[in-house]
């Protein structure tokens, strides 16, 4: 067997660290603004439904309570517009990012195998191929690919990093492209609740599937929408002829999320208020940077969506990250997500309003 680092690309946030150590060495302390993890509470209903689901000795089952997947297909009809999900449509995972490194391997893909995601994305849809030893492309246009091979297409929309957001136009001619390919489509949504400058649509939608789950999979997390990126909350939906085995394969595995943070879902999908004042949160930190950044002579591009702005001063990513860590702010440099960000920056506003008002007044000064 291969030694693990012939198989895996560098961890691209190693490379960040001496910027990080230069950030912080602020007089005033670091913004840091390179990843996009919560800062805020996790809303007071969700922690008392945790608290109160502490006392489970037993084993949780993966397939989740049928409250939970009562929560999940509530939540896809009312949010989604989704039509006719049952419980064999809907399957909780431990958080995305584990679903998107195994799921190739759990699909029994392998050496022969292509698995495609977007040119600019999110570096686990190539880990995840890696894996499981399959090959892996990028692609501009889906519709493109040449289809040979290609047994699972990897959508994301709105984009990490770009927050770029396919239209349901493109979103249904490529749902029927690859259905016509026989091509399986994983479409990662998990920020589809924050939309700024465009509205999201789920693959899940009748308009854009036909009212049909057959050939696709959405990904959804609560991570962004309910601050549970510590709880390892998210879930999948789509196709029962692909959840089915996924199930029968994640139970021999053990990937059971764990009973108290089952019911924490339960309370946050069947709660809108919360996300509504989060999003209100996100909107002026968002709107506060994007002003201080184009004063500072960036360019923001797409980012009509999403926890990012995508900006770019049309210079090495690098020098655009020397160039921020000298003021104490830190920020993750756009070839993290491929070739083709080399000359971008990916700003995440997911830092308190008080680190975001330090930021703004470092760029504008």
């Amino acid at each position: 067997m291969s030694a693990v680092s012939d198989r895996l690309p560098t961890f691209p946030w190693d490379k960040l660290e001496p910027y990080k150590k230069t950030a912080a060495a602020h007089p005033d302390g670091i913004v840091d603004l390179s990843v996009g993890t919560p800062v805020d509470p996790v809303p007071e209903l969700v922690q008392k439904a945790l608290i109160d689901a502490a006392d489970s000795p037993g084993y949780p089952t993966v397939w989740g309570t049928p409250a939970l997947r009562d929560a999940i297909t509530g939540w896809l009809e009312r949010r989604l517009g989704a039509r006719g999900v049952t419980h064999r449509h809907v399957l909780p995972v431990v958080g995305s990012k584990e679903l998107v490194a195994w799921l190739p391997t759990q699909l029994g893909l392998g050496p022969g195998d292509k698995v495609a995601y977007p040119r600019l994305a999110y570096p686990t849809y190539e880990v995840g191929a890696r894996l499981a030893r399959a090959e892996y492309e990028v692609y501009d246009d889906p519709r493109d690919l040449d289809p040979a091979g290609l047994k699972l297409l990897w959508l994301n929309s709105p984009s990490n990093p770009t927050g770029k957001v396919l239209s349901r136009q493109e979103l249904t001619d490529i749902v029927a492209w690859a259905r016509a390919h026989d091509v399986l489509v994983f479409s990662d949504e998990c920020y589809l609740e924050l939309g700024w400058e465009a509205d999201p649509v789920s693959v899940l939608h009748p308009d854009v599937n036909g009212g049909s789950c057959d050939g696709i999979v959405a990904v959804h997390s609560l991570s962004k929408r309910s601050n549970l990126a510590g709880y390892r909350a998210a879930f999948i939906a789509g196709d029962p002829a692909v959840l089915g085995p996924l199930l029968e394969i994640r139970k021999h595995g053990g990937m059971m999320t764990s009973a108290p943070t089952q019911a924490a879902v339960v309370a946050a999908l069947g709660d809108d208020v919360h996300v509504h004042e989060q999003r209100e949160r996100y909107a002026a930190r968002r709107e506060a940077l994007r002003e201080a950044l184009v004063a500072n002579g960036f360019r923001i591009e797409h980012s009509e969506a999403s926890l990012y702005l995508w900006a770019t001063r049309d210079e090495s990513c690098w020098t655009t990250v020397a160039r921020l860590a000298d003021r104490g702010i830190l920020v993750a440099p756009g070839d993290f997500y491929g070739e083709a960000g080399e000359n971008h920056v990916r700003v995440a506003f997911t830092a308190t309003d008080e680190r975001v008002r330090a930021a703004v007044a470092r760029l504008t000064a």
